[in-house]
């Protein structure tokens, strides 16, 4: 009798204590998942070569797989697809200043509900995961979507955020600026003709941060738009449904 009650006690607190994690979002690779943990929200991203069975804490699910295409890009200046010996300082200075704002942990209270915007309005000539072929030389991957506008067009925050990097003018990225959104998430904009922002600078959602250039490793004026959670990159149009994903209980 008094094992049964024991038994009958712990059935009960299990059953109080226990709830369901919500994973809202495409499981695909290179899509952004919002997991909401009773009050608690946390991101986390599939990369783009991301392999099945993924875990998050202790739950398991597949991945679907992506089709990623090719994209063939001709008239590259030759510099930008075989760097020289001369190159490797500036690609290393690349490299290190947007490696560290990647891995940057967010510190600044962050609410979500707001959501993302597109930071200007163009046509798409490169979609992430695109494996990327400049000169007919293979490269890889793209880890961002290219938009097209003229030069000068103003470029827009897509969210609230702090700015970690603003300048360059780097080898491949030319003038960058990198926001921090809280949740260990970034957005990042590329090949700008100017930055009008600061390191360290806040700003809000709309607010000018640079405007559209050609610089870096460019063939014509584009944002190059990307998205960072946990130093991983994903498809940043994903973050523009982010309040309206669907949600599968786990």
């Amino acid at each position: 009798m008094r094992a049964s009650l024991i038994c009958l006690m712990s059935s009960l607190f299990f059953c109080l204590n226990a709830h369901s994690i919500e994973l809202c979002g495409n499981l695909s690779q290179g899509e952004l998942v919002v997991v909401k943990d009773g009050k608690d929200i946390f991101l986390f991203a599939l990369s783009r070569d991301e392999t099945s069975p993924y875990h998050y804490q202790n739950i398991s699910f597949d991945v679907q797989k992506t089709q990623w295409d090719e994209q063939s890009i001709k008239g590259v200046a030759q510099n930008k697809v075989t760097p020289s010996k001369k190159d490797e300082a500036e690609i290393l200075r690349e490299q290190k200043d947007i490696g560290a704002a990647l891995k940057t942990k967010s510190e600044m209270p962050s609410d979500l509900k707001k959501g993302f915007i597109l930071p200007v309005e163009g046509v798409i000539t490169g979609h992430f995961g695109y494996r990327r072929i400049f000169n007919g030389i293979k490269k890889n991957p793209h880890s961002g979507t290219d938009i097209a506008a003229p030069e000068g067009t103003p470029v827009k925050a897509s969210s609230d955020g702090k700015v970690l990097l603003a300048g360059g003018n780097y080898f491949y990225s030319g003038n960058v600026v990198i926001l921090d959104h809280g949740y260990n998430l970034q957005t990042i904009y590329a090949h700008l003709k100017q930055v009008a922002v600061q390191k360290g600078d806040d700003v809000k959602q709309g607010d000018i941060i640079g405007y559209v250039g050609k610089t870096g490793r460019a063939t014509g004026a584009h944002l190059h738009w990307g998205a960072s959670v946990n130093n991983v990159r994903f498809r940043p149009h994903s973050l523009l449904d982010i309040n309206n994903k669907p949600c599968r209980s786990f």
